[in-house]
């Protein structure tokens, strides 16, 4: 009987302590048209001390710090008899408030959310995109605890999320706030479509309007899950949910834990080559769920919400997730050879036209993807850890499939994070080593070492040939000079200049704006004008820098003319043509 009595005294703390243990949120859109909603948090406090709430300054999958707390304002905090908490602002996201007693806390506050191009949050009289990262507060004692969100919306309006719903058509649930943060909310009027792959539910929800197909997008979205397992064995998910923003002025994506947001401009649904674009970016997404979702480097975990998380393996994460997409599209026939081929053949000629591949080295890329830099700088002495990062990934796939006789590929290392570490979702580059060198049964320290923490070298053709293929270009030239130039109204203002080319060697640099070549006014676009000269001959530019005009002579050069073509060999061997298919999973 005591035992009884014990045992049930636990079951009524634990339950007591299962109810305190829960952050509810409301969110209220009160005027949508001037992108503004009503936050209401409510939290328990087990003692009268000191409790910080933040809201995040960067959100899952951009890493880079924005200034989120920007929208908060009218910030309040009572107790549960709606006596007012004493508070104040101590950093740019954060509020500390001093509760007098245990119990109940309820802050209430305003969003200003008018923030759509980073996908953080936006709010119109048609819908409300919700990032929780950019409404939602938290403390760091709270942060495990489960969470709940109920909205109040306009009537009419349909909420989606990959959260689990609760009660009613507008409340969501997650296990805690780092769920809360990885699962979007999007509400409004919206297009609703459901399908099933695999036994598993997908919705694809659409707010805007476009030259968009709907019912297309479906069926080549279902076409495009069911090739998931052309590289991992088993799902992170049981539901997926795509979000499509069809606006304008807004393009790009983010992965979430069992969803994304996809951006596209409203008319660029359609013709052909836009719309592999969109289904190249959602291909990128749900690549995404297992790689930087299920398993993700150890310098991203937990996320810091307030400090950047570094890492000097986001190539992986990004790069990797690049190199996948156009394959699984390809494998679904949602995608040509010839298309697949002039895709990659425009990555390679972005990589031979980045000096900064030349200096930086992929990891160290990683480290800096919080650094932002551009202008002369940006390509010219860094890498990208999507392109280089694709380049990268590619080079790792030739050396497994070649070493290991075809028996092995990088989908295969990339299914191994995932059996490994799904459940702790952290991997080292010591266990991306580890595994290449099972997978070739060689030691790859040393190629880790000179071709990921050092700066690539590699010969294209001979990459490609491997698979053979071959970089065809045409014998006629054009000249260059290595600036690249928007136009301006008949004036070129300069926006980079490649290393070490003719305009870089003359001392031209972003923001000049070119008027004139050889005393006459460029009433035109800049390439166009130099194709009336050849390489060798000398010409005048006059443009202004910084308000003063100058004049200075330029030596034009002159490269092959476009990107080329990248294609079959005439006639590949047994050796290619068996690469060709291990690669890409089609016949050369």
């Amino acid at each position: 009987m005591r035992f009884l009595k014990v045992f049930f005294a636990l079951i009524i703390i634990s339950s007591s302590a299962y109810s305190w243990a829960q952050v509810d949120y409301q969110i209220s859109i009160t005027e949508p048209e001037h992108h503004l909603a009503k936050v209401r948090m409510e939290l328990n406090v087990a003692e009268a001390k000191a409790l910080t709430l933040m809201l995040p300054s960067w959100r899952s999958g951009k890493y880079k710090i924005l200034d989120l707390a920007n929208g908060i304002s009218g910030f309040s905090a009572v107790d549960a008899q709606g006596k007012a908490i004493n508070w104040q602002k101590t950093e740019k996201s954060s509020w500390t408030l001093e509760p007098a007693a245990p119990g109940k806390v309820v802050v209430e506050y305003t969003v200003y959310a008018n923030q759509l191009v980073e996908r953080t949050r936006h709010i119109d009289e048609t819908h409300a995109y919700i990032n929780a990262s950019s409404y939602l507060m938290f403390s760091q004692p709270h942060k495990a605890e489960a969470v709940s969100v109920q909205l109040e919306v306009p009537e009419g309006w349909r909420s989606f999320s990959g959260m689990d719903k609760k009660d009613n058509e507008h409340k969501f649930i997650a296990a805690n706030y780092d769920v809360l943060a990885d699962s979007p909310i999007e509400t409004g009027i919206n297009q609703h479509h459901n399908f099933q792959v695999d036994g598993r539910d997908y919705d694809l929800v659409i707010w805007g309007e476009g030259n968009y197909n709907a019912e297309q997008m479906q069926k080549d979205l279902a076409k495009l899950v069911q090739q998931t397992d052309s590289i991992w064995q088993g799902y992170p998910y049981n539901r997926y949910l795509f979000i499509v923003h069809a606006t304008d002025g807004v393009r790009g994506a983010t992965e979430h834990l069992n969803s994304t947001v996809i951006q596209r401009d409203r008319f660029t649904f359609a013709p052909r080559a836009n719309y592999l674009e969109f289904l190249g970016t959602a291909s990128h997404e749900i690549v995404h769920t297992w790689n930087v979702k299920a398993y993700r480097p150890a310098g991203l975990v937990p996320y810091d919400y307030i400090n950047p998380n570094y890492s000097s393996l986001l190539w992986i994460s990004e790069g990797s997730t690049s190199y996948f997409q156009n394959q699984l599209l390809l494998r679904a026939g949602l995608m040509t050879k010839a298309e697949f081929y002039q895709d990659l053949t425009k990555r390679l000629h972005r990589f031979m036209h980045t000096p900064g591949r030349l200096v930086q080295s992929v990891a160290e890329g990683s480290f800096d993807s919080w650094i932002s830099s551009g202008g002369d700088h940006g390509a010219n002495f860094n890498v990208s850890i999507y392109s280089e990062g694709y380049i990268a990934s590619w080079l790792l796939d030739e050396l497994i499939l070649r070493q290991s006789g075809r028996k092995a590929s990088y989908r295969e290392l990339h299914n191994q994070l995932y059996q490994r570490f799904a459940k702790t979702t952290a991997f080292t580059a010591e266990d991306v080593i580890q595994i290449a060198s099972e997978l070739t049964g060689e030691d790859q320290n040393l190629w880790w070492q000179q071709q990921i923490e050092q700066p690539m070298k590699f010969e294209p053709e001979q990459l490609l040939a491997s698979f053979g293929l071959q970089w065809q270009r045409g014998k006629e030239r054009e000249t260059f000079t290595g600036i690249t130039a928007e136009d301006k109204s008949g004036f070129a203002l300069v926006q980079r200049v490649e290393r070490d080319s003719p305009a870089w060697k003359a001392g031209f640099t972003s923001e000049d704006l070119i008027v004139a070549i050889n005393a006459l006014q460029l009433k035109g676009d800049l390439s166009h004008r130099l194709q009336d000269f050849k390489a060798g001959d000398k010409v005048q530019v006059s443009y202004f820098r910084q308000g003063r005009l100058q004049h200075q002579q330029l030596v034009l050069a002159d490269k092959p003319k476009g990107i080329g073509k990248i294609e079959p060999v005439a006639k590949p061997s047994r050796q290619q043509k068996a690469m060709h298919k291990a690669w890409l999973g089609v016949e050369l």
